[in-house]
């Protein structure tokens, strides 16, 4: 039978992860993977899973397994309150953080309707966005404020100049997916300030923010401006992503309209889960756990970046070969020279046994094809050392060097 008839019109607006898609082809655990957005399966304390498992079953029995309110359990929103200063009527807890992005496209988008954010930009945001048929413009830009401000506004100002409407500005900003670079201070508050400027919400995800290794913490830009920021959080990175938790801080008036929209999603989110999650916040098994995680990670982070700095080659024919150093978060991003195609290369790579992502699918424009992101928080130290070697010389032999 033929079903392409039966398919509604968003469908042609779908697009696949090529992340999910490695997944399908080929046994992470038998390859190199520097492809996915995986924590290591060693930062998730089974111990205290169990015992707070335990506990919840004995303490609030049958009804951790009944349906839930809508924007989660009491106690989960309470500690996530008392952790990060938000009064819990400004909390919405979601089934992920990726259901968080999708929730806040759904309620403020109309196909057509203009969303700003980064070039590049995070995969899974860019398919909600365009699976709702926006109008998706990438805003590139460098260190300098002034240039940074003037970017978005002359995107904001070009898609006025259309007759379109502009809803939110979508930013990573603590160790951005893919980039792992971190938005300064003055940028956020000139983002901000352009928000307001142009009648624009911020939709700031932040599912790395606690995992930083160095540096200082930067102010989130819901804390700047908690009236037009939608601040989406996760316990995927900072817990384990199986439990599919996150949240939302908004303003009550943003969130009440989330809140009848999830309703025809999923009624509630995981309610077992929350109670757990809970807990773990609470008794500072979060904590303990985020201490150990944060040296695993700033460990392995180590480890690429000097088997980068060994290994790949530096500049070819004048271009610079460079990549980020992240102050946190799970990701390194890798630029190469302008003729190197990271798209025709990732079946190279990939028949030898090393995955990457290439950057392209970052880039809303489709530009970037000579970048590609590596992770480095799901393999061990040991086979990111051989994992970096093998694909430096595959570039090298790539690039005839």
């Amino acid at each position: 039978m033929d079903y392409t008839h039966l398919f509604s019109s968003d469908t042609g607006s779908f697009f696949r992860s090529p992340v999910r898609d490695i997944f399908r082809r080929v046994d992470l655990n038998a390859i190199y993977s520097f492809a996915g957005g995986y924590p290591s399966a060693d930062t998730f304390p089974l111990e205290d899973f169990r015992r707070l498992m335990s506990e919840v079953i004995d303490e609030v029995g049958a009804k951790a397994f009944q349906y839930g309110a809508t924007q989660g359990v009491t106690e989960l929103r309470e500690v996530l309150s008392s952790r990060y200063g938000v009064p819990v009527e400004r909390i919405q807890i979601t089934s992920s953080s990726q259901q968080g992005i999708d929730v806040c496209t759904r309620v403020l988008v109309d196909p057509g309707d203009v969303i700003l954010t980064s070039n590049p930009s995070y995969l899974g945001a860019l398919q909600s966005f365009r699976s709702y048929r926006a109008d998706v413009r990438g805003v590139g830009y460098g260190p300098d404020p002034d240039e940074f401000e003037a970017a978005y506004r002359m995107a904001a100002d070009k898609a006025v100049s259309e007759g379109k409407r502009l809803k939110f500005i979508y930013s990573i900003p603590d160790f951005q997916n893919p980039s792992g670079e971190t938005l300064p201070l003055e940028h956020r508050r000139r983002l901000v300030e352009t928000a307001r400027r142009y009648g624009m919400l911020i939709v700031e995800d932040s599912p790395y923010r606690e995992l930083r290794y160095e540096g200082q913490d930067v102010p989130s830009i819901y804390s700047i401006a908690p009236d037009i920021t939608l601040h989406l959080g996760s316990f995927s990175k900072i817990m384990a992503p199986g439990f599919r938790l996150g949240w939302i801080f908004a303003h009550p008036d943003l969130l009440d309209k989330i809140y009848v929209c999830k309703q025809s999603l999923d009624l509630c989110p995981p309610v077992f889960d929350q109670y757990v999650a809970a807990r773990f916040v609470a008794d500072g098994s979060l904590d303990r756990n985020l201490s150990k995680s944060i040296a695993l990670y700033k460990g392995k982070r180590d480890v690429l970046l000097e088997m980068l700095e060994q290994t790949m080659p530096h500049d070819t024919d004048g271009e610079d070969i460079r990549w980020t150093h992240p102050e946190g978060g799970l990701f390194v991003f890798l630029k190469l020279p302008e003729s190197f195609d990271s798209v025709k290369f990732y079946d190279v790579a990939l028949d030898a046994g090393v995955a990457y992502v290439a950057g392209s699918f970052f880039h809303p424009d489709g530009s970037g094809r000579n970048t590609m992101r590596l992770n480095f928080s799901f393999m061990t130290e040991q086979r990111i050392r051989e994992g970096i070697r093998l694909l430096s010389s595959l570039i090298r032999k790539e690039l005839h060097l």
